[in-house]
C-alpha cells in the first residue's frame, strides 16, 4: 500500500498519469457558442404548438420586428404572464379520449401562448451562452428566467442539462406556470 502524500506536489508514481486538478478544469474558458441538440428547424416542439407558433400573428407581426436579444427580454417582461403551451380557455379538449384527453399541450390546439411564441423567438435568434445566462440569472421577473431554463430544455443536447439546472435547484425565487 502507498501513500500518495510521500509524491511531491505535480509528480506521480513511475507509471501514473498524472490527472489535472479539477480547479484548473473549471476555469477554462468555455465558448461563447452553444452546441445546439436535436432539429434545427422545429426546436424539438410538438408539431402542432410549433405550427400554431408559425402562423400566429404575434410571432409573424410583433415578434418579427423584434431584432435584438434586449427587444426580446423587454417583450417578455411586459408580455409573459404565464408559461403554459395554450392561451387559457382556448383549446377544446371535449371529446378527446384515450391518451390525449386530459393532457395539457396535447392533442386539438388553441391560441398559443406568448411564451411559447417568444421562446421560439429566442431560439431564431440562435444565443449565446453569455445571452442564455443573462436569461436565466434575470432579476426583473421570473418570467425571463423560466423561459431560459425553458430554452436549455428543448434545444441543449440532453447530457449538457445537469450542468445548466444544479446550482439552481434550490432557488427560493417564486413562478407559477399558470395564469
Amino acid at each position: 500500500m502507498r501513500d500518495d502524500d510521500d509524491a511531491a506536489p505535480g509528480q506521480g508514481y513511475e507509471g501514473e498519469e498524472e490527472e489535472e486538478e479539477p480547479q484548473q478544469q473549471q476555469h477554462k474558458k468555455q465558448s461563447n457558442t452553444l452546441t445546439l441538440w436535436g432539429n434545427m428547424k422545429t426546436m424539438n416542439l410538438n408539431s402542432l404548438l410549433l405550427t400554431n407558433i408559425q402562423s400566429s400573428t404575434y410571432f409573424k407581426v410583433q415578434l418579427y420586428e423584434l431584432k435584438t436579444y434586449h427587444e426580446v427580454i423587454d417583450e417578455i417582461y411586459y408580455k409573459v404572464n404565464h408559461l403554459e403551451p395554450w392561451e387559457k380557455g382556448s383549446r377544446k379538449t371535449a371529446g378527446q379520449t384515450g391518451m390525449c384527453g386530459g393532457v395539457r399541450g396535447v392533442g386539438t390546439g388553441g391560441i398559443v401562448s406568448t411564451a411559447y411564441c417568444v421562446l421560439y423567438k429566442l431560439f431564431t435568434l440562435r444565443l449565446t451562452r453569455k445571452q442564455l445566462m443573462g436569461l436565466i440569472n434575470h432579476t426583473d421577473s421570473p418570467y425571463i428566467r423560466a423561459l431560459g431554463f425553458m430554452y436549455v430544455r428543448y434545444v441543449l443536447p440532453p447530457a449538457d442539462l445537469w450542468s445548466w439546472f444544479e446550482s439552481y435547484l434550490e432557488d427560493p425565487e417564486v413562478s407559477d406556470q399558470r395564469d
